[in-house]
């Protein structure tokens, strides 16, 4: 072997030793991930005649000069956040992602300004399965400084990741045009396709949701708080499976959002995603859950429109206070779990088996589903669902496939005339 060549060799292998070592120790370090900053920037100040004071250093003639004040990534981050009005969820769940990245480049010695394709194109595929998993992952939820906490919970599915990955394309576009960036690697690195269901299939069935109405009935009513829950869970599963609201225009809706305007119609105002108001038709059953939830609250049947008390409640304690969306996906979720103990208890598998991996959106899907089979227009289930196409609501509509299948299931049943002229059924 020439000397030089294995003289290079041993180098690179001892700077590998070296970087395995060094990332190790890394992560030594970082037994507890420091939290970047990603809170709202600080409004500008205020003169004495109460409007905002403008640095004059802000008008200039240099055509090339940044157009945001920001010196580091978790600052670039922030006026990405916080550029535009985005509704809290959205906030959130942004956040979040762009806490991962920024936290990503840490780990890998990485700057935005430092990024290349091929780094972008690793971290797309990273996210789908994070590892080392010790450092990255935990099942369990644990307080953002507390050692235990790690970004993730598990892999990402690849909606997750299509979604996380679009947020960083977007704060490199952001930051290019703001002249934070010179380039943008992002523009170069295509995202992930996932491909589109033609029909939805996370639905509950008939005998699943008689189901969790056994399970609603058998729920403990021996205290003030168990009443409560057991009033709010019923509210929650109605509300859920008759108007398909998310789940977090529900926790987000006023008591004040559910009315009538005389003519016997009541309806539940939400603010759906982009800020976009709906009006959704409450059914009497609904109404009547809602009235036994205010009861159980001690609050008369109905209020005025301008009640400003949450919708959905803690129901420890005396004081109205909301709940998280977390908490009510909980609830919804531990409801499933005992109507699943209860159909598996009786042999019902199917159900048990959907209801075991049912989450609140799978009523909003039940929904849906139910009154497209029925019959009701599309442009309706679409005005109500709050869907930018109507080719997403179709995608709930399985009545022509169940008539098709049924179709050449019957054909099927009855002779037929085969290529030779002899009549059989296609099936036995």
């Amino acid at each position: 072997m020439n000397r030089d060549y294995a003289n290079n060799l041993d180098l690179f292998y001892n700077y590998a030793i070296l970087a395995e070592s060094r990332a190790h120790s890394l992560w030594n370090t970082m037994a507890v991930f420091d939290e970047f900053d990603l809170e709202p920037l600080p409004r500008l100040a205020s003169g004495p005649s109460g409007h905002a004071m403008v640095d004059a250093k802000l008008f200039h003639d240099d055509a090339h000069a940044p157009l945001i004040d920001a010196q580091t990534d978790s600052e670039v981050s922030r006026a990405f956040l916080y550029h535009a009005a985005l509704a809290p969820t959205t906030l959130k769940s942004t956040k979040t992602e762009l806490g991962r990245f920024l936290l990503w480049c840490r780990a890998h010695h990485q700057t935005l300004r430092g990024i290349r394709v091929e780094d972008l194109t690793v971290y797309k595929d990273w996210l789908r399965d994070p590892q080392p998993a010790e450092q990255w992952i935990s099942p369990t939820r644990s307080p953002r400084r507390d050692p235990r906490w790690r970004p993730f919970s598990g892999p990402l599915s690849d909606p997750s990741v299509r979604q996380a990955f679009r947020v960083v394309k977007s704060l490199m576009t952001f930051a290019t045009n703001a002249g934070y960036l010179r380039r943008n690697a992002g523009s170069l690195v295509k995202n992930i396709k996932t491909p589109r269901q033609a029909r939805v299939t996370r639905y509950l069935s008939e005998p699943a949701i008689d189901w969790v109405y056994a399970a609603l009935d058998a729920m403990s009513a021996k205290t003030p708080a168990a009443r409560k829950a057991s009033a709010r869970n019923r509210l929650l599963f109605i509300a859920y499976l008759t108007t398909g609201a998310l789940l977090s225009e529900l926790v987000a809706a006023t008591m004040g959002a559910i009315y009538t305007e005389g003519d016997g119609r009541w309806w539940l105002d939400v603010m759906g995603k982009g800020q976009k108001p709906r009006r959704l038709p409450v059914a009497p059953e609904m109404l009547a859950a809602y009235r036994d939830y205010r009861h159980a609250h001690g609050l008369t049947p109905c209020t005025a429109r301008d009640d400003a008390t949450p919708l959905v409640l803690n129901t420890r304690g005396n004081e109205l206070v909301a709940v998280t969306d977390e908490a009510a996906s909980n609830a919804v979720k531990a409801l499933f779990a005992a109507a699943a103990g209860l159909a598996h208890a009786q042999g019902d598998r199917d159900a048990a088996a959907a209801l075991r991996t049912a989450s609140a959106h799978w009523l909003r899907h039940t929904m849906l589903t139910t009154h497209a089979n029925n019959g009701v227009a599309l442009k309706t289930l679409q005005d109500t669902a709050g869907h930018a196409s109507l080719s997403t609501t179709a995608t709930y509509l399985h009545k022509s496939d169940k008539e098709r299948h049924d179709e050449l299931m019957a054909s099927m049943d009855h002779p037929g005339r085969d290529a030779v002229g002899s009549t059989r059924p296609l099936a036995r």
